[in-house]
């Protein structure tokens, strides 16, 4: 916090602990200000009591506005009764500005009204002849003048109240948002990476014995891509926070995962046993950074997806996209993959402990983060069997939609 504003603050919140020692300066300023107009000074001894009821009741008026209305209107009826003028009546209108402001409507209106009273039987006596309805209409105003500025007060602190609670939900959102961006993108990181890690860990098992050094390349392949995923959960992970090191530095400098990466992501594939074609038309440089780290969370789902539950199939991804526009499909066909084990840089899948299903693969999570990060772009994600055999998702972004 500025330290110029840390005394404001303690003020602050000492006017909310107590509001005594705020109300009560005003107080004592009406108090000396209506000592001379009113001869109480010069008067009688009751008549400074008389004053000290009108007026000291204010410097409670906020801790209970009722109570302290009452309390003067009390010591305005006794005035009243010994036939006594004094200007620090002008304590009733800012008891009643007082209830306006902090009471609910019904306890302003029954103030209202008992000060309207007050205002009749005092112009009954004390309005000059043939001047009764003038007097009437001078002291009705001004009642009504302290009345809206009370309403006034109160509408403005409800606006107050309800922009700062917007913003603390927004505020709320906007942390809500960022923790379910943090959760896709984990789900996406750690899924990907252990599928094909495990994948990779399979097929070298598969071939210790008889290819020992496509063994030791598969484990190169399991360690590369293991130091992949720790960089993309660092990255991840440290968005909006300062990095340690240098070594950490670096790495949020790196720019996040795009189409251009969409290469080297099914070279991950193929060596863990997908045989996987990307195909990509139109301008790549037009799409935004964000749009780009969408595609290919979405590519690298579905593929994870064929490569856990569609064992010896091969996956076709087209990326068709433009500055307005961009569709994504991604087909699995479920055949045998044509070369042999580590044959021309592609492992054949191995059998795995990993169910097989024909419908919604996993257990929803990553079709339902595919569908919010398509979402976020005012797009469409169909995916589903298609016919003879596989699985298709095709993805349609708005690049131009707002945000």
């Amino acid at each position: 916090m500025n330290p110029a504003g840390r005394p404001a603050a303690r003020l602050t919140a000492l006017s909310r602990w107590s509001t005594l020692p705020a109300d009560a300066l005003p107080a004592t300023a009406l108090f000396l200000a209506t000592l001379g107009p009113g001869q109480v000074l010069s008067g009688p001894p009751w008549l400074l009591a008389l004053q000290t009821a009108l007026v000291a009741p204010l410097a409670w008026r906020r801790r209970a506005p009722m109570t302290v209305l009452g309390a003067i209107g009390l010591a305005a009826a006794v005035q009243w009764a010994l036939d006594v003028q004094l200007p620090a009546d002008a304590a009733l209108l800012v008891a009643l500005y007082t209830v306006a402001a902090h009471r609910p409507w019904r306890h302003t209106l029954a103030a209202a009204l008992a000060l309207q009273a007050g205002v009749l039987l005092a112009a009954a006596r004390w309005a000059p002849p043939g001047q009764f309805p003038f007097t009437v209409a001078a002291l009705s105003a001004m009642a009504a003048a302290a009345l809206m500025a009370g309403l006034w007060m109160r509408v403005r602190r409800a606006y107050v109240t309800s922009l700062e609670r917007d913003r603390e939900q927004r505020a709320r959102l906007a942390v809500a948002e960022e923790r379910a961006r943090m959760t896709r993108d984990m789900h996406d990181i750690v899924t990907h990476n252990l599928s094909v890690m495990v994948a990779l860990a399979d097929s070298a098992t598969h071939v210790r014995h008889r290819a020992p050094d496509r063994a030791a390349e598969a484990m190169e392949h399991i360690a590369a891509t293991g130091r992949q995923a720790l960089q993309d959960m660092r990255r991840s992970l440290s968005t909006g926070h300062a990095a340690s090191d240098e070594d950490h530095l670096d790495e949020l400098l790196q720019p996040a995962p795009g189409i251009a990466e969409l290469g080297p992501l099914a070279e991950r594939m193929r060596a863990a046993g997908l045989a996987t074609r990307v195909r990509v038309a139109g301008d790549a440089e037009a799409v935004p950074a964000a749009a780009q780290l969408t595609i290919y969370r979405l590519v690298q789902e579905a593929l994870t997806n064929t490569l856990r539950h569609a064992s010896g199939a091969r996956a076709d991804v087209r990326v068709e996209v433009s500055s307005r526009r961009a569709e994504v499909e991604i087909v699995d066909v479920r055949e045998p993959v044509a070369p042999g084990p580590l044959d021309a840089g592609t492992w054949a899948p191995v059998p795995r402990s990993v169910p097989q299903s024909d419908g919604l693969r996993g257990d929803g999570r990553g079709i339902a983060g595919m569908r919010e990060r398509v979402a976020a772009y005012g797009g469409t994600l169909d995916a589903g069997p298609v016919t003879g055999g596989g699985w298709r998702v095709l993805a349609v972004l708005d690049l131009g939609a707002p945000r």
